[in-house]
């Protein structure tokens, strides 16, 4: 209803609207069906999630790769430990065989730090030039030379703690050259290994850790040795990122994955 207003001023009167109160809109009904769709989302991912290996699977698997390659050997040509550093830094990014081609001559010429630092950063990346980001790791090879010389007696150190404190070195760098240089059970987990982890569900993450922790908590100590080359091989070769080749797989029928082909 209007309301009428007087001025006392000028003795007129105005009408002005009563303000209209809200009026709070009904809920919207829930069609039939929604009500539930939550929780049979929730109940497929549950149903979806594969169910883990067992012990006697998972020594099944690594038995079966050991009868098949009684001693796997990593791809990356190096004449020692220091070789071995440097070919695993600047494999980075790189295949291993491009990196094979580059470091041949190189390590004809500097298979220690000290050759490498008379080589020089200019001569190194001649040498990697080839390979991916090469100035960023000529410059890395250099500083972990002189680190080496400076800190370590010229020698690749025997810690994970140590070898990550080198320019250029990572996690997967210290445990590939601690098992392949000085036999430690150590499980480098490169993109090779996290698929494979993930794929057959052997060791579900999210990180490269979590595959790492995952896979050392479930293989058998007597198979750590050569795991990580087992599973880096099986990943290049037969559990490949595009088109993996089930028909041929030594594991196809333990694997989890929902969409293998056999």
């Amino acid at each position: 209803m209007a309301k009428i207003i007087r001025s006392q001023r000028a003795g007129t009167s105005s009408v002005r609207s009563a303000p209209k109160k809200k009026v709070a809109k009904a809920a919207k009904p829930l069609s039939k069906g929604t009500a539930k769709k939550a929780p049979a989302k929730k109940a497929a991912r549950k149903a979806a999630k594969p169910k883990p290996w067992t012990a006697e699977e998972v020594y099944e698997a690594f038995d079966r790769f050991r009868k098949a390659n009684p001693e796997p050997k990593g791809e990356l040509e190096h004449l020692n430990p220091y070789t071995l550093l440097v070919a695993v830094v600047l494999s980075a990014q790189a295949t291993d065989a491009g990196v094979n081609k580059a470091t041949r001559p190189l390590f004809e010429v500097a298979d220690t730090p000290e050759k490498m630092l008379e080589l020089g950063e200019e001569k190194v990346r001649d040498y990697i030039k080839t390979i991916g980001l090469y100035r960023n790791k000529a410059k890395n090879v250099i500083a972990l030379s002189e680190k080496l010389i400076a800190e370590f007696g010229g020698e690749v150190p025997r810690t994970r703690a140590e070898i990550e404190s080198l320019p250029g070195a990572g996690r997967k760098t210290a445990n590939v050259v601690l098992n392949m240089a000085f036999g430690d059970r150590t499980m480098a987990v490169d993109t090779h290994v996290f698929r494979v982890g993930n794929r057959t569900g052997l060791a579900p993450g999210k990180t490269p850790l979590e595959v790492e922790l995952g896979l050392e908590k479930v293989i058998p100590t007597e198979f750590m040795l050569h795991a990580h080359h087992w599973l880096i091989l099986h990943g290049r070769y037969t559990c490949l990122a595009r088109g993996p080749r089930c028909e041929v797989c030594l594991i196809n029928d333990l694997c989890r994955w929902p969409e293998k082909t056999v």
